[in-house]
């Protein structure tokens, strides 16, 4: 693929073309603050931390790094006045809609603000409505489970009706990317829950028939079995905890290890 120029923070680098350039800053060593941005997943722009000033010929804008693709002559700078501006006014903002977020006031304190001039919103607690959740829930089972409800300051993320939803599973992958820690997980007993601050769903938890303890929920393993349905031998594999499959495949390695060394010395 052919390399292109550009400079990012007054350094002339050549890169692929349509990369992000929050991507290429932060292989440059140079840090861009976000909250929104997950490697795995296709950016949002949703957090505004990553803004970026952008020069074109007789053209400069602002425009987050996150979703910006690298073309030719770009002249990218990371650290300027208006680029400092926006961010502490979409950290204030963010401030005032997740006060209890430990990772919000982390970098507004890198920005040098000691509090927000605007008052924390209604139930305001640490979702900062990044998408994050949504996003990876619809990339894992097509249909998310938790989506966007209501709108302007009243916007707010969890499933429909503010009920337990049938369609999730209990894979926790909402609960690994959350960048605020909103969203959260615990094994109770025979039960997953996960939680938030308008839902709280309770998922059977499978007992692994080898060994007796409880370690994913039964819809989890129940999806894994349909998405492997043409692999019968991985879908025996998945009813069984991870620990008596990693002795499983460790046993079976030593006897084909002892088989192999028989057949050596005959």
């Amino acid at each position: 693929m052919a390399l292109i120029k550009t400079t990012i923070d007054g350094r002339e680098v050549q890169v692929e073309r349509d990369r992000w350039a929050i991507d290429v800053a932060r292989e440059m060593g140079i840090d861009i603050p976000t909250l929104c941005h997950h490697p795995a997943l296709e950016p949002y722009g949703a957090c505004r931390l990553c803004v970026v000033e952008v020069t074109k010929g007789k053209w400069t804008w602002l425009t987050t790094s996150c979703d910006l693709p690298i073309r030719e002559g770009l002249n990218i700078r990371t650290d300027t006045p208006a680029v400092i501006a926006a961010r502490k006014m979409a950290i204030e903002l963010l401030w005032a809609q997740a006060p209890d977020a430990v990772e919000v006031q982390a970098l507004a304190k890198q920005l040098g603000m000691e509090k927000p001039r605007f008052a924390a919103r209604a139930e305001a607690g640490k979702c900062i409505l990044c998408g994050l959740c949504v996003r990876v829930c619809k990339a894992v089972l097509g249909q998310p489970a938790v989506g966007f409800s209501r709108r302007g300051v009243e916007r707010d993320i969890g499933a429909p009706f503010d009920k337990p939803s049938d369609t999730c599973i209990g894979c926790g992958a909402c609960v690994a990317v959350c960048p605020t820690g909103h969203i959260t997980s615990v094994e109770d007993g025979p039960l997953w829950r996960l939680n938030t601050s308008k839902t709280e769903a309770e998922l059977e938890l499978a007992k692994c028939p080898e060994c007796g303890r409880r370690f994913a929920p039964v819809k989890q393993i129940e999806f894994i079995r349909k998405t492997l349905s043409d692999k019968p031998e991985r879908a025996v594999l998945d009813q069984i905890c991870p620990a008596c499959r990693k002795a499983r495949t460790a046993a079976g390695l030593s006897e084909s290890s002892r088989e192999r060394r028989i057949c050596l010395e005959k």
